[in-house]
């Protein structure tokens, strides 16, 4: 029996988040059509898996994981040598490293010495696209859009209001979320309210001031199911995380508070769709403990203010805020 070769190997590793991996996919897409005959492996979380294979940019995933945003080992890698390997994670030497350590016959990282420079305040989509451009790999900020999850929504047409986040820095305070999620229900609109994995303790209070029904509190939803619920909903309150992400690459009407990072760096791009809120200053701390000092200068009636205009038929942006707001597709 003749044995048919199998593809060369493209490694691309961005062991990182969910906004991280949807950050990333006009540069995983851009990989993708400038290796067409090879396999594109991405080194990252397994929990993302459902969501790299939707990307359409991604073959299989090679499971890798860190704390916070370190650098995974990728010694478990049992496969020949990769043909290509991208470093997406990181422009220091810990993620070369790991990647120079499966002797790539080709690799491309910012930590190489024929790398293009790094664009330390760029946006993050377009920061990926600028260093494969500098490899001659043509990538598209804009393409990020995915496909509609094939499972259905559990609360479809609702509001999802995600009062959660990584870190403290980026959380806006609970008592706020619970004020709008009050005025969202008030002026007749199904509001859902969305918490990751140990963050039932976070929505709790959430739901007892806004007067949450408890059919209305939504966790341990599997990735695929919130992809489904944010796909469908008809607008996502959320700050700076994964479910405001999401909102972008499904087309999904968002309102997002950001703190200590500006929307310039990781905010929707440029639609109606979108309304990026932040109040202007120096960057804070994105991993601190505390609500950032500029997210808590965020008060309940703009942000009320910039959901319902979203939600209704004629669209615009609040005004007289003293706010900076992202006007988003």
């Amino acid at each position: 029996m003749t044995r048919i070769p199998s593809r060369p190997t493209v490694l691309v590793l961005r062991a990182l988040g969910l906004g991280d991996l949807l950050a990333g996919v006009p540069a995983l897409r851009g990989v993708r059509r400038a290796f067409p005959g090879h396999r594109i492996v991405l080194a990252q979380p397994p929990w993302l898996t459902e969501l790299a294979l939707a990307t359409g940019a991604v073959d299989a995933v090679f499971p890798a994981e860190a704390p916070g945003r370190a650098v995974p080992s990728l010694a478990h890698w049992t496969g020949p040598p990769p043909d290509v390997a991208i470093d997406l994670h990181g422009n220091g030497p810990e993620s070369r490293d790991a990647l120079a350590a499966l002797h790539p016959r080709r690799l491309l990282a910012h930590a190489c010495p024929d790398a293009p420079p790094w664009h330390g305040h760029a946006h993050e989509r377009d920061r990926w696209c600028a260093f494969l451009e500098g490899f001659a790999i043509p990538a598209d900020p804009l393409d990020l859009r995915l496909p509609r999850p094939s499972g259905p929504s559990p609360a479809p047409g609702a509001v999802v209001v995600h009062p959660g986040a990584a870190s403290g820095s980026r959380r806006w305070p609970g008592e706020r979320f619970a004020v709008v999620a009050r005025c969202l229900r008030a002026a007749g609109h199904r509001v859902v309210l969305t918490g990751g994995p140990g963050e039932e303790p976070l929505l709790r209070p959430v739901a007892e001031r806004g007067g949450q029904r408890a059919c209305d509190v939504l966790t341990g939803l599997a990735l695929g199911e919130l992809s489904a619920l944010v796909a469908e909903a008809a607008l996502v309150l959320s700050g700076d995380t994964g479910p405001a992400h999401l909102a972008v690459a499904h087309g999904t009407r968002s309102v997002t508070l950001f703190g200590p990072v500006s929307p310039r760096l990781w905010g929707p791009p440029p639609s109606p769709d979108h309304l990026a809120l932040w109040k202007p200053g120096p960057p804070g701390d994105p991993h601190g403990r505390t609500p950032d000092a500029r997210l808590l200068r965020i008060g309940t009636g703009e942000v009320a203010a910039a959901c319902l205009t979203l939600l209704r038929p004629a669209r615009g942006g609040p005004r007289g805020t003293g706010t900076e707001v992202a006007h988003v597709h």
